[in-house]
C-alpha cells in the first residue's frame, strides 16, 4: 500500500510546478475560508474591478490615461447602481412587505382548497397528514415566531453601519485597483514562488472563461428578469416586479433556483385566480420562459465559458455554496471550471520500472 501511494505521489507531485500550484490554491482557499468576513470589502472590490477592467482597458487602448478612464467608468457604474437602488428597490420593498402581509391569507386559502380535495378524494391523502401540516404552519405564523423574525430584522439593521463602511471603502478600492493595476500586479508577484509557470498557464486558461461567465450571468439575469416582469405585468399578476426580480436572480443557482422561485409564483397566482384558465396560462408562459432560458439563452451566452456536465455543476453549487454562501453559489461554475483546468493542466510523469539489472526506465 505504501509503495502504491509513494508511486502515485512521485507521478503527480514530482514536478515543482505542481507543488507551487497546490500551495497557491490551498493558500488562497484557506485565506478566503477563514478570513472571508474580514476581507469581504477587498474581495467585493476585486470582483467589481475585474468586471470593470474591460472598458478601462479599451479606453486605455485608444490613448486615454488609466486614471481618467477608471474615474469615468467608476462614476458611470455608481450612477447605474444608484438608479437601480432608488428606482427599483423601494418598489420591491413595498411589494415584499405586502406579500408577507398576504401570506397568511394565501396559506389559509391553500389549506381550505386542500381540505376540499381531501374530503372529495380521501383515498389519496390522509387527513392526519393535513392536520399535522396545519399545526406546523400555525407554529410558523404564531406571534412568538413573528417576534423572533422582528428581532432578526433588528439585528440586520444594526449592520447598516457596516454597510456604510462598504459604500465608502469598496468604490475607493475599485478605483485604485483599476488605476494602479500594473503596479499592484508587480508588487503582488513578490508573495508568490518564482516557479509558477503552471499556475500562470491555468490562470490564462481561466481568465477569459471567468469573464465570459460573469458577463453572461449578468446579461442572463437582466434578460430573464425583464421578460418575466413584462409577462407577469401583462397577465396582471400581483407583485409582478418582485416576482420578476426573483425569477431573474434564480438563474444564479443552476437547476435549483428555477425550482425554488416557482413556488411563490404559483402561490401568488393561485391566491389571485384559483384554479382557472388565467392560472394555467401563467404557469405555461412561465414554463416557456424557463425552457427558452435553458435551451436557447444559456447555450448562446455560455457556449465558450461552460463545458461541464450538469452533475458537476450541481455538485459545485452544493460544495462551494456550503463553503462561501451566496458568493460560493455565484462563482460555483467558474470554480468548477478552475478545478477542471487544474486537472487538465496537471503534469503526470510516467512511472519508473525497474529492469533486471537494477536500472530504472520509463514505462512505455
Amino acid at each position: 500500500m505504501l509503495t502504491i501511494l509513494s508511486r502515485w505521489y512521485k507521478e503527480r507531485f514530482s514536478d515543482p510546478q505542481a507543488v507551487t500550484l497546490v500551495l497557491i490554491l490551498v493558500g488562497l482557499a484557506l485565506a478566503i475560508y477563514f478570513a472571508g468576513g474580514l476581507l469581504a470589502p477587498l474581495l467585493v472590490a476585486l470582483v467589481l474591478a475585474f468586471l470593470l477592467e474591460w472598458p478601462v482597458a479599451q479606453m486605455a487602448r485608444i490613448g486615454i490615461n488609466r486614471t481618467p478612464a477608471a474615474s469615468l467608468v467608476l462614476i458611470l457604474f455608481i450612477g447605474l447602481m444608484l438608479l437601480i437602488s432608488f428606482g427599483l428597490i423601494p418598489s420591491l420593498w413595498r411589494q415584499g412587505v405586502s406579500l408577507i402581509g398576504d401570506l397568511p391569507n394565501m396559506i389559509d386559502k391553500g389549506l381550505h382548497t386542500a381540505q376540499q380535495y381531501i374530503n372529495k378524494y380521501p383515498q389519496f391523502v390522509n387527513p392526519t397528514q393535513l392536520d399535522t401540516m396545519v399545526g406546523e404552519l400555525k407554529k410558523m405564523l404564531d406571534t412568538q415566531h413573528l417576534l423572533d423574525i422582528g428581532k432578526q430584522l433588528l439585528g440586520y439593521s444594526a449592520s447598516l453601519l457596516v454597510l456604510m463602511v462598504y459604500v465608502i471603502l469598496v468604490p475607493l478600492l475599485v478605483f485604485f485597483f483599476l488605476k494602479d493595476k500594473d503596479e499592484l500586479l508587480r508588487g503582488s508577484k513578490r508573495f508568490f514562488p518564482s516557479n509558477r509557470d503552471l499556475a500562470r498557464k491555468v490562470w490564462n486558461e481561466m481568465h477569459q472563461q471567468i469573464f465570459n461567465y460573469i458577463r453572461g450571468k449578468v446579461i442572463e439575469i437582466v434578460i430573464i428578469g425583464v421578460v418575466s416582469y413584462a409577462f407577469f405585468a401583462v397577465m396582471d399578476l400581483r407583485y409582478a416586479a418582485l416576482l420578476g426580480v426573483l425569477t431573474g436572480l434564480s438563474v444564479l443557482i443552476p437547476y435549483v433556483g428555477a425550482t425554488l422561485v416557482t413556488l411563490p409564483i404559483a402561490l401568488v397566482a393561485f391566491f389571485q385566480w384559483g384554479i382557472s384558465t388565467e392560472f394555467g396560462y401563467l404557469m405555461i408562459g412561465y414554463g416557456i420562459i424557463q425552457a427558452l432560458d435553458g435551451n436557447l439563452l444559456v447555450p448562446i451566452l455560455f457556449s465558450d465559458a461552460v463545458d461541464l456536465h450538469p452533475v458537476f455543476i450541481i455538485a459545485a453549487v452544493l460544495v462551494f455554496g456550503g463553503l462561501w454562501g451566496v458568493w460560493g453559489v455565484f462563482f460555483a461554475i467558474p470554480l468548477a471550471s478552475l478545478v477542471k483546468a487544474v486537472i487538465n493542466a496537471w503534469p503526470v510523469h510516467e512511472p519508473l520500472l525497474t529492469s533486471n539489472d537494477g536500472s530504472s526506465e520509463k514505462q512505455k
